[in-house]
């Protein structure tokens, strides 16, 4: 190696006819871009290497791209930075630039080694099974301490990388040595954001709502579709999308019906006349839920829960496996109870009455309508 970097300075040492700050510039277009096009060369391999792999070999080869190519060029300019005929001055400043290149690729390095890992840690879990309780848990969890992290990371790496210039490096000491007002100034200022990055915190740790879960927020059902580090989107069932910052979930009550398991029971009211028999129609509601494909098999049940002055509310329970699924079971006992009754028992539907009286009680009714 060193005998290449001698031959390679004997070689730029004699175009002595090129002004010496042209030939460094030249030597240093020259590192770039042989190392832009030797990272083409390599990222193309790589990406055939991987293409009859799964989605993670190839997310993964996408990912290190930019850090990689970041990498060839350091290593590039490092070299021809040592074979350039730079002044000591220029010098100083190639290393500085590197300096700053690296700690920004640091940086660039954590975030993707963070993406990756909670990739592989969430490959475990899946959203779309029956029973995604533990899946929605992991998933929101994971996801809001990465974006919390990945804000860190270039907190950090910017801050380092300001330290590296002398009089930054003063005023942050200094700054920091007089604390006071501007300290108080810039905590009122950043308020908002830091509320919502604590109350990410909070929320990935307690989880009262996750990735998929069925709330009621603001008078509006819907799904919880993404958690981010400052907001939460609820995916409504009309596919609005309410947007709600995180410090929401954290300050005002909400109902959440999937906390602790996706299984719901739905009810299905229907009013019917006094003269329905409740008996049979308790047997056919078990008999439409046995033949129903969204039923769990946990509960199913019909009580009369109220009584008015013409009819008399039948609730009936059934429960399923999500919230979906429930609102969709409940319709089908609706329907086909009042397709049972219509066809069965068309007396016990909702109907009103009325008495005729004969002739000779007609005198008395009309006193007794005057009195």
């Amino acid at each position: 190696m060193d005998n290449f970097t001698f031959a390679a300075r004997r070689v730029v040492a004699s175009f002595t006819f090129v002004p010496a700050w042209l030939l460094s510039l030249i030597v240093l277009a020259a590192g770039i871009f042989l190392a832009i096009q030797a990272h083409r060369v390599l990222f193309r391999a790589a990406t055939r290497m991987v293409a009859e792999r799964d989605l993670f070999w190839r997310s993964l080869v996408q990912r290190t791209e930019g850090p990689s190519r970041l990498t060839l060029m350091m290593i590039a300019v490092a070299f021809a930075a040592s074979i350039a005929p730079l002044t000591n001055g220029q010098a100083n400043v190639i290393r500085h630039l590197l300096l700053v290149c690296f700690i920004a690729l640091v940086g660039w390095t954590a975030r993707t080694v963070l993406h990756i890992w909670v990739t592989i840690y969430l490959r475990r879990f899946k959203l779309d099974s029956e029973d995604n309780l533990l899946a929605r848990k992991h998933t929101t969890q994971s996801r809001i301490l990465q974006r919390v992290a990945g804000w860190l990371i270039v907190t950090i790496t910017i801050a380092v990388a300001l330290m590296t210039f002398e009089g930054v490096r003063q005023y942050g000491v200094s700054l920091l040595a007089s604390a006071g007002a501007a300290g108080l100034v810039l905590g009122l200022a950043l308020q908002p954001l830091l509320k919502n990055l604590v109350a990410g915190i909070q929320l990935a740790v307690t989880q009262p709502i996750r990735l998929e879960d069925a709330v009621i927020v603001e008078g509006e059902w819907g799904n919880v579709e993404e958690v981010t580090s400052t907001y939460v989107v609820i995916r409504l069932w009309d596919w609005r999308r309410m947007v709600l910052p995180l410090s929401y979930f954290l300050e005002h009550p909400f109902q959440n019906w999937t906390r602790e398991s996706a299984s719901l029971i739905g009810t299905a009211m229907i009013h019917v006349d006094y003269t329905a028999p409740v008996d049979v129609m308790r047997r056919k509601l078990v008999e439409i839920a046995e033949g129903s494909r969204l039923w769990d098999g946990r509960v199913v049940n019909l009580q009369v829960t109220e009584l008015r002055a013409e009819t008399m509310e039948v609730r009936m329970l059934v429960s399923a496996t999500n919230a979906g699924r429930t609102f969709d079971l409940r319709c089908e006992v609706r329907e086909k109870m009042i397709a049972f009754l219509q066809a069965e028992h068309p007396g016990a539907l909702p109907r009103g009455r009325a008495e005729v009286l004969g002739q000779s009680e007609m005198p008395a009714a009309r006193r007794a309508l005057a009195a």
